[in-house]
């Protein structure tokens, strides 16, 4: 009888554990996969060209997340500024830096095609510490994989912002 007890406890202890979150209201975001609404509306976000290398980068990570539902056709417009800023920091004691800071920050705007609407007006950024070091080609290797990876950030970041205006929508 013990052992019936202690199985039937095992079974029934995840499942009262689990209760209360049934009834807390959260809900996944991307629900239905690709064919959900979330999912459909990113795919029919049109992101026009960004200024300069920082916003090929973010445009093309924006585009690839945007577009993993497939293709529909554009009902919304993402307008994006970039600042992309590389500033010196930690100046040694023969007046050399020896790191920099590079921060990049967007503003961006969500726009409802059919009528104009902004429906989301927001801004997102990041920052990466770069050392500088004796050999020319690595620092400039250093803040270029920087940008790249700050891109890719804050390409994510407005993805997740896009992605909860949608789900409002819907």
């Amino acid at each position: 009888m013990a052992a019936a007890h202690r199985i039937l406890i095992r079974l029934l202890v995840p499942l009262a554990a689990a209760l209360p979150l049934a009834g807390c209201g959260l809900q996944p975001m991307y629900a239905g996969g690709s064919s959900g609404a979330v999912a459909q509306g990113l795919a029919a976000v049109d992101v026009p060209p960004i200024e300069g290398r920082a916003g090929w980068l973010v445009r093309n990570a924006l585009t690839d997340r945007f577009g993993a539902a497939g293709q529909a056709s554009p009902r919304y417009r993402l307008d994006v500024r970039l600042d992309d800023q590389l500033e010196g920091l930690a100046v040694l004691s023969d007046d050399t830096i020896g790191r920099h800071r590079r921060i990049l920050r967007a503003r961006y705007q969500l726009v409802d095609m059919a009528d104009g609407s902004v429906l989301l007006d927001a801004t997102a950024g990041s920052d990466a510490g770069i050392d500088v070091v004796s050999s020319e080609y690595a620092t400039i290797a250093a803040e270029q994989t920087a940008l790249e990876n700050l891109a890719r950030e804050v390409a994510e970041r407005i993805v997740v912002q896009v992605s909860l205006t949608l789900r409002r929508q819907s």
